[in-house]
């Protein structure tokens, strides 16, 4: 199985959700993946659980200061979505392309799955 690792622009410690959370809340951050994935719920969104209930995809999501390095260097801005292929890692998403897919945690997964298909 492909390793999937989805990554937030955002820290994982309260301190880091709560920096991030004021910067949303004042325009100055953004992550779609996190928008995506759980918004304003800590528990995540439904339609997310929902989606990650009917795929194949597997895809681990960590926050940015729980990468290697050269996992940070390989997903450049984030958000982005690597994977781990014959042991190194390699883009499959970029911001850009996971905020075009908001709100969509099914076509977010189908399009990781289209992406992966054709490594």
């Amino acid at each position: 199985m492909t390793r999937i690792v989805g990554i937030y622009n955002a820290d994982g410690s309260i301190l880091g959700e709560l920096n991030f959370a004021i910067g949303k809340v004042t325009g100055k951050s953004d992550c779609g993946l996190c928008d995506l994935t759980h918004g304003w719920n800590p528990f995540g969104k439904p339609s997310w659980r929902n989606a990650c209930s009917a795929s194949n995809i597997e895809i681990e999501l960590v926050h940015r200061d729980e990468l290697t390095s050269e996992q940070n260097e390989v997903a450049g801005d984030l958000p982005a979505v690597i994977t781990l292929l014959d042991g190194a890692w390699r883009k499959l998403m970029s911001a850009e392309e996971i905020s075009c897919l908001k709100g969509n945690g099914s076509g977010f997964l189908a399009e990781i799955e289209r992406l992966v298909s054709e490594l």
